[in-house]
């Protein structure tokens, strides 16, 4: 069943996905490509495979921080094309996404949010040290409320508990958050969990056809602003 059409009177606080939402990721792909031939099949499957260890984790009962699961979904991509590399090149090709460069939109979106009075957070799979090193690079540190990691419960998106969690930590009802995110597990798990959800589609790639959709699609953050008449 879809979602209803996005209410932008309901709206409180806004929390934000951070990999491919705030940051791009595609530097990983960058970093593979000084040190292997084909490196856009390996990014894929290591990214695929990060994504799939994580929702195991969730169903077993076996939490690790995500920068371990991403370090075992690069080796498996790594294996799975008979690629060697060191340990060292490894942990370069992963000190990467301490590194990510921020969207052109995502400052001034944020600023405009803040002078709208809503406050911003960062809720992300990523462990805190990943998400201290990104705000610091990112330098958006001034303008969002606060960070929350799924460390903080030991699961990852799309359980519902961190959601929930996000909402308890930013004192909001969770029917009053705005969730955007450019994953579609993410606004699945954003949905089932209460919030709004709001879908960046900055690839123009096509929506999912399995689980709820978003309340909302933009291109750009820029989008959101526009959505809650700011």
């Amino acid at each position: 069943m879809m979602p209803a059409d996005f209410d932008p009177d309901r709206v409180q606080t806004v929390t934000f996905d951070s990999y491919s939402t705030l940051v791009d990721v595609e530097a990983a792909e960058q970093a593979l490509n000084r040190r292997v031939e084909s490196p856009r099949p390996i990014s894929r499957l290591w990214r695929s495979r990060s994504l799939a260890y994580t929702f195991i984790a969730n169903q077993i009962d076996t939490y690790q921080s995500f920068y371990e699961m991403n370090r075992d979904a690069l080796q498996y991509a790594l294996d799975a094309h008979d690629v060697a590399l060191s340990s060292s090149e490894r942990d370069e090709i992963l000190a990467v996404y301490h590194e990510l460069d921020v969207f052109d939109d995502v400052r001034d979106s944020i600023e405009r949010l803040n002078a709208a009075g809503y406050d911003c957070y960062v809720l992300s799979n990523g462990n805190p040290e990943m998400l201290s090193t990104m705000v610091e690079h990112t330098g958006i540190g001034d303008i969002i409320a606060g960070v929350i990691s799924a460390a903080e419960v030991s699961a990852f998106k799309p359980a519902a508990e961190l959601y929930r969690h996000g909402a308890a930590r930013t004192g909001t009802p969770i029917g009053a958050i705005a969730h955007i995110t450019a994953g579609w597990f993410d606004i699945v798990g954003a949905v089932h969990a209460g919030t709004q959800a709001v879908w960046v589609n900055r690839k123009e790639t096509p929506s999912e056809p399995f689980g709820p959709g978003p309340h909302l699609t933009v291109e750009t953050l820029t989008g959101v602003c526009d959505a809650l008449n700011i």
